[in-house]
């Protein structure tokens, strides 16, 4: 780059990053006001609710980057033309691929941080995230139920012990009616949680379980000397764990085992996943090469620029709002991946028609000054009042 390349990229660079700060700090609080009741619900520390909204992060990040830069373009390009600094620049020739060349090279390094976030970092995040919470189920037994109280801790699950004994609980009583006609009851003498291979489990010792349904009188009584509960079954997601498509990581979503559940039952979601991740280093482009074709030609500050401003807006977003659309459709239909990628495509390719359209016609214009010279009106007589 050139000093005036570099001129315009910091600018830009500036700019983008202020508004990725803003933007992400703005939304970031949105985040954790929803995650207050790990603070004032379930007992946890302040260090696991940053940990909890932190994890949050690179999902942000990806959705909030294009669109930062395409606002810093915006901005970048509006103050330049503000400044006559854009019209300095074409009147002493420097070529629109110049002044395009140093939002392209952000662009790249947007990209870059896209690809991170989509194929490493997001899925790691969210299987973290769900690792947290299995822990953060096991705080809340061990940790927020008090001596001698019975507390709710799903609904229609109540938990209470009589008293605590170093990190074990003595005098156990569970009480799950979750499920319609049916009734049961753990009881035990002790009882503690621990933590194996990522989930957490609580420990039962020398007690009983029992299971009544509605439609009989009996109750089915099983005595046990050790018995592990498993504590996401106190949650209506518990049962197996089955990591969602974007739990998972790329490697694991392009090479899925064929006898895995999703693959089997729900592999439309794993397409729309697989493809969304890797159509998402596309939009910093597009966005890029839309704000500079709508501001990238040198004005006058007599000639508005706030139509063009408001038509990059409408076209990033109806481009946005259809990946959304196409993304939702693979789901559905294989087919649909045409419209995943051409979306994007399709909005850089029109953007750079625009761009490299008005870079012709105003070398024509060049050319044609210089031809014939340049084309002046005759002046009308000015009119004299009676």
């Amino acid at each position: 780059m050139n000093l005036l390349e570099r001129y315009v990229f910091r600018i830009a660079l500036g700019a983008f990053l202020a508004c990725l700060l803003g933007l992400t700090a703005v939304i970031w609080v949105t985040q954790a006001l929803r995650e207050l009741d790990l603070l004032t619900g379930k007992g946890q520390t302040i260090l696991v609710f940053l940990t909890v909204t932190g994890l949050t992060l690179p999902a942000l990040i990806t959705v909030i980057a294009p669109v930062a830069l395409f606002i810093a373009t915006l901005y970048t390009l509006n103050k330049l033309n503000g400044d006559s600094e854009l019209i300095v620049m074409s009147a002493a020739g420097m070529a629109p691929r110049s002044v395009m060349r140093p939002f392209m090279g952000l662009a790249t390094l947007v990209v870059a941080l896209t690809a991170l976030m989509t194929l490493y970092l997001m899925p790691t995040s969210f299987q973290e995230l769900r690792g947290l919470v299995t822990k953060i189920r096991a705080d809340f037994v061990a940790n927020l139920v008090r001596e001698g109280q019975f507390t709710t801790l799903d609904q229609g699950v109540t938990f209470h012990y009589r008293e605590r004994a170093g990190g074990a609980l003595l005098g156990i009583f569970m009480q799950d009616k979750r499920e319609a006609g049916r009734t049961v009851v753990y009881l035990a003498e002790r009882g503690q949680t621990f933590e194996l291979n990522g989930e957490s489990f609580l420990v039962l010792e020398k007690g009983s379980i029992h299971r009544q349904q509605a439609a009989a009188r009996d109750t089915s009584i099983v005595a046990f000397e050790r018995y592990a509960l498993d504590l996401s079954a106190l949650t209506p997601e518990g049962g197996d764990v089955i990591y969602k498509p974007r739990e998972r990581s790329t490697m694991q979503l392009v090479f899925m085992d064929p006898s895995d559940w999703l693959y089997q039952n729900a592999y439309g979601r794993v397409r729309a996943e697989i493809h969304d991740r890797l159509s998402a280093a596309l939009y910093p482009l597009a966005m890029v090469l839309i704000a500079v074709a709508a501001l990238g030609d040198p004005r006058t500050t007599r000639q508005g620029r706030g139509l063009a401003i408001v038509s990059a807006i409408v076209a990033v977003g109806a481009m946005r709002i259809a990946g959304f659309a196409a993304t939702s459709a693979v789901v559905r239909t294989p087919w649909a991946l045409v419209a995943v990628y051409g979306v994007p495509l399709a909005g850089a390719g029109l953007s750079l028609l625009v761009i490299l359209g008005g870079a012709r016609v105003r070398a024509a214009q060049d050319r044609l000054a210089r031809l014939f010279g340049p084309v002046t009106l005759p002046r009308l007589p000015r009119l004299r009042r009676a």
